[in-house]
């Protein structure tokens, strides 16, 4: 598994994984929710169902802070296969309704995004 973190004009924070695993397999572990709570379990999310999804390509979650004052951002999970056979895995968060001068996304303090898998 490697990870690069990318800079993206319209994303607060965009990390990519290589991940040995096919994408059918991780795409079990983003969407379902017993297998999913193992890295980002419910009390991060502002609703369990996904605000979006693209079955096998892309699924959206609203994430918010657990503490004060409780911002939320958006969090969007892209799978594709990669050509050494496993999985492209990107992930997306970005601030609700972000604009210049906005807080920062939920999460991206000192907290982790995700539990490891």
């Amino acid at each position: 598994m490697s990870d690069t973190v990318e800079p993206d004009a319209d994303a607060a924070l965009v990390i990519e994984y290589e991940l040995d695993a096919p994408p059918e397999k991780v795409w079990r572990a983003v969407t379902i929710p017993a297998l999913r709570e193992r890295w980002l379990p419910d009390c991060d999310l502002a609703g369990a169902e996904p605000l979006s999804s693209v079955a096998g390509e892309e699924v959206r979650y609203r994430l918010r802070d657990s503490e004060p004052p409780f911002r939320e951002s958006d969090v969007t999970f892209r799978i594709e296969p990669s050509e050494a056979g496993g999985t492209r895995f990107r992930i997306i968060q970005e601030a609700c309704g972000r604009r210049a001068n906005q807080p920062q996304a939920a999460n991206c303090n000192s907290r982790m995004l995700m539990r490891a898998a």
